[in-house]
């Protein structure tokens, strides 16, 4: 049997290593899918670093895989798919279809969710086995490299907007001008919001109108955020893609009557939001997860419509620990992309 390639880490923490592998071939309801590439989120820290539960090792992370498929397994042909068919899959692996959620249709939130690098193998890799739920057809003339950031980072924002009370017209702000946010920014625009970027530093003023907002607010100047929004009449939304909870506690109170707090910046210290803050306005505080892969479709196709497109900087697969390190440190602009070809 063949080999193919993948980049693991074989104990938490450890670093990349190139290793080759039999190639292995899908079971029903599987495809085996040719990776051509794969961004590199900041979630797959939690894997590499073992600190989630069930993740196994050797770990291979990676959950914004975008190829082709080159392998189908029993059952998957009659749901549509074919060889050569496009794909990407992301945060959303695929579902186990019994649970509650499941039951509701609501598969994102799903009991058993599988996700790529943590529940299997991820995309860290020349070829991996997905599930065909978790398939989402990428348009032709969407590059890979741009395709995969689209399947999380993109997704997440994307359905975070067009989840929200926001309507065109509404203020909306983006917290954090990162991997999530610079496409979070372009999305509010794009959706027909007033959009406000927030972020560190007056540098970055003239980037975030490039991204297409309407505002800017520096979270470091002498006006806190809150009475910056509120000097714009208050946010309607506020997407919080900064996984900083500092950062996010301070934008509650610029909040507009009945606004929602979206958060999608993942931090493991807890809001500082008191219930009085929530009350008089009637303010909602919402966490929102990925997308499933029907989702990714949406985003994807929004995407090309609008000329959206990730910032990306591509490396090969035998630099992933390099991309990986760059990553962690923030030295990424904006979304490091593994690369097979």
């Amino acid at each position: 049997m063949s080999s193919y390639r993948v980049a693991q880490v074989a104990a938490p923490n450890g670093g990349f290593e190139l290793v080759e592998r039999e190639v292995p071939q899908p079971g029903p309801g599987h495809v085996r899918i040719a990776v051509e590439a794969c961004g590199v989120c900041h979630s797959d820290a939690l894997f590499v670093g073992g600190g989630l539960p069930g993740v196994t090792f050797p770990d291979v992370p990676g959950h914004e895989i975008a190829g082709r498929i080159e392998e189908l397994g029993e059952g998957v042909r009659e749901r549509g798919w074919q060889a050569g068919d496009r794909v990407a899959v992301g945060w959303f692996g695929g579902s186990c279809g019994h649970c509650g959620p499941c039951r509701e249709g609501d598969f994102i939130v799903c009991d058993n969710l599988k996700v790529p690098g943590w529940t299997y193998d991820g995309g860290f890799a020349e070829k991996v086995i997905a599930p065909a739920d978790a398939l989402a057809r990428i348009p032709e003339t969407l590059a890979a490299s741009d395709a995969g950031p689209l399947a999380c980072a993109g997704v997440t924002t994307f359905n975070g907007l067009r989840r929200s009370p926001g309507r065109p017209g509404d203020l909306v702000a983006v917290l954090g001008l990162g991997g999530l946010g610079h496409l979070g920014v372009q999305y509010a625009a794009a959706m027909g919001f007033e959009t406000v970027a927030i972020a560190r530093g007056p540098q970055k003023a003239d980037f975030a109108r490039q991204l297409g907002a309407h505002h800017y607010v520096d979270s470091t100047s002498a006006t806190p955020v809150a009475e910056a929004l509120r000097a714009l009449g208050g946010a309607r939304v506020v997407l919080a893609t900064a996984g900083n909870s500092e950062a996010i506690s301070a934008t509650v109170e610029g909040l507009a009557p009945r606004g929602e707090l979206v958060a999608i910046g993942a931090d493991t210290t807890p809001l500082d939001i008191s219930p009085a803050q929530l009350l008089m306005a009637g303010r909602v505080v919402r966490g929102h997860p990925s997308g499933t892969s029907k989702d990714v479709e949406d985003t994807m196709a929004f995407s090309v419509l609008h000329g959206i497109r990730p910032m990306t900087e591509k490396v090969p697969l035998a630099e992933a620990d390099a991309a990986f390190q760059k990553m962690l440190a923030g030295k990424a602009r904006f979304r490091m992309v593994l690369t097979t070809g």
